[in-house]
């Protein structure tokens, strides 16, 4: 199924439920002038096509435990597929990764991780990256202050 284009109502219901993805189908429809059925039909059909992959709650890390936030560089030894396969699938694994990217330029990938503190990522870093097979290099950068976060995708 290829998914539709989306308009200018799906782009402002989207930004909706980005806001608040708790909004029922009769606070969007009142906010955007129009009736439950056609809100309804257009959250679903979204839905189906793949627009919105699912509905889910941001936590405030500082409110449940101290956290750093870690940016990791990784290069592999070379840029074969098999190898870069290997190493995606492998990082999948490890709840500490909450972000990977495959990128271009002087790394491989780009990984956001999440720890408690600087030994745990020691530890997470010496034992499970490193010890993965094909590690080139390993670059980490320290987050120190978080002036923008936010979960929002520019809807264009």
């Amino acid at each position: 199924m290829t998914p539709s284009k989306l308009d200018h109502i799906d782009r402002s219901i989207l930004r909706l439920l980005e806001a608040d993805a708790k909004m029922n189908i009769k606070e969007i429809a009142e906010r955007l002038n129009m009736t439950k059925t056609p809100i309804y039909e257009r959250i679903r059909r979204m839905e189906k096509e793949g627009f919105i992959k699912k509905y889910v709650a941001l936590l405030d890390r500082s409110k449940i435990e101290g956290a750093i936030t870690v940016f990791s560089f990784v290069s592999l030894e070379a840029q074969k597929g098999k190898m870069m396969d290997e190493f995606a699938n492998s990082i999948k694994q490890y709840p500490e990764v909450v972000e990977c990217y495959v990128v271009g330029g002087e790394f491989d990938f780009l990984l956001k991780i999440i720890v408690k503190d600087l030994d745990a990522y020691f530890q997470f870093s010496k034992d499970k990256v490193a010890s993965l097979p094909h590690i080139g290099t390993v670059k980490s950068a320290f987050v120190l202050n978080e002036p923008k976060h936010t979960n929002r995708f520019p809807l264009l």
